[in-house]
């Protein structure tokens, strides 16, 4: 097995979290996949994977060595495909991140759409609560959903979401409703953190003014954090699509809408190099024209009449 072809085994052992699948997944023989792995790890030095008999999970090294593999793997094919003149159909693996919840709200169903139009195409998503490193991680485009940065990458807009405050109708008749910022300082509310510790606070139009309401729960799960609100436990902050159905049916009230900040914008972000990819092509037109018909992607859809 040459170098080439042990670092594509050495891929698809981790993906299939095991020997005997990668090399059916390969066409090789379990022994000669060992084997490569095993050769590749005294090339480097270093091991790679640890094994057990029950299981198989990636070292520190291995963990970084993925990375920079399905980077270089990645640009081979893309090179290939462009010398070669197949970047005309989209063919090979599509590796897609998103934020979790949008990602399963909305990507994925774009995504299965997009695979049943092109059987030759494969998919990895990866929806996840985090910045992640398109280059170093090995993926073809991500969705964010912030001011975005100056970087090499480029940026397709998709539209952009209201940042609102919500309540239960009956929290609202229990403690009354805040009619400005500053009345936030008397209520409770579910605040959300990243790591689960103290959540940052609320601006709102005036970027100098910001307001930390009482905070008797934080978590860092956002189904947990609309389905508190729901039951009456507090305010919260969120974005527009992930209270819009909860709106629509008129278990959470939006407030203070006319103190809200400026929306938050959505981009489709891809290296700028992989354009020549069809998959990518593709996939970003496909996303990019269903994501720009989405009503709260447009700031539309927070009313009962028009929720989604």
């Amino acid at each position: 097995m040459d170098h080439l072809d042990a670092l594509r085994t050495f891929v698809a052992v981790a993906d299939a979290g095991g020997f005997a699948k990668a090399a059916r997944l390969r066409g090789h023989s379990a022994p000669s996949v060992t084997r490569a792995i095993g050769a590749l790890e005294q090339r480097l030095g270093t091991p790679l994977l640890h094994r057990t008999t029950r299981s198989l999970r990636l070292t520190e090294a291995g963990e970084a060595f993925l990375a920079d593999c399905r980077r270089i793997l990645g640009e081979l094919d893309a090179a290939e495909a462009a010398v070669q003149g197949v970047q005309q159909q989209p063919r090979g693996q599509l590796s897609v991140t998103a934020p979790s919840l949008f990602g399963r709200r909305y990507v994925a169903p774009l995504l299965l759409d997009f695979l049943g139009q092109h059987p030759q195409l494969t998919a990895r998503a990866f929806f996840a609560d985090r910045v992640v490193h398109l280059i170093d991680e090995g993926y073809d485009l991500a969705l964010r959903i912030a001011q975005l940065p100056d970087s090499s990458l480029t940026a397709l807009p998709v539209g952009s979401l209201r940042c609102v405050v919500a309540a239960s109708p009956a929290y609202l008749a229990a403690h009354g409703v805040p009619l400005c910022p500053a009345d936030l300082a008397g209520h409770q509310a579910i605040g959300f953190s990243f790591d689960g510790q103290g959540s940052a606070p609320w601006v709102f139009d005036n970027p100098r003014e910001s307001v930390l309401p009482q905070q008797r729960l934080v978590v860092n799960a956002i189904d947990v954090k609309v389905a508190a609100a729901c039951a009456g436990h507090g305010l919260i902050r969120a974005l527009a699509y992930q209270v819009c159905d909860e709106v629509r049916d008129g278990r959470l009230c939006l407030l203070l809408q006319a103190h809200e900040p400026p929306p938050v914008p959505v981009h489709l972000v891809y290296p700028a190099g992989r354009m020549a990819a069809a998959k990518v092509r593709a996939f970003v037109h496909h996303a990019a024209e269903h994501l720009r018909q989405v009503p709260v992607l447009q700031g539309r859809g927070l009313d009962q009449a028009d929720a989604r």
